[in-house]
């Protein structure tokens, strides 16, 4: 199974397009490349059964689960849904992510 290459990156506030957490927005944590997904902040939370460990107790823990990529996209905050991007290049040569809709800088 060959990785997707990723449209967000870790920072990025994204919304979920489908799924039982759709329309919900959150910080992505992680990426996932050989899962082609990414760990979002409190959303896709799924109960584990822990045992004690030293002086750590155990327990049922909940902790976020894996959303597929193509299940996300960038959120923009001006236009306060969710957008595609593109790139721009700045003064320095800098390459720059845009909302495709506003042209604001995510």
């Amino acid at each position: 199974m060959q990785a997707m290459k990723s449209h967000v990156n870790k920072g990025d506030t994204v919304m979920v397009i489908a799924g039982k957490e759709k329309s919900k927005t959150g910080k992505v944590m992680q990426i996932l490349p050989k899962k082609n997904g990414v760990i979002v902040e409190g959303l896709n939370l799924v109960k584990r059964h822990l045992k004690a460990k030293g002086n750590e107790a155990g327990g049922i823990k909940e902790k976020e689960a894996a959303i597929h990529l193509s299940n996300v996209m960038p959120y923009c905050s001006k236009c306060s849904k969710p957008v595609r991007t593109s790139k721009k290049f700045l003064e320095n040569g800098e390459k720059q992510r845009v909302c495709v809709k506003c042209g604001n800088s995510l």
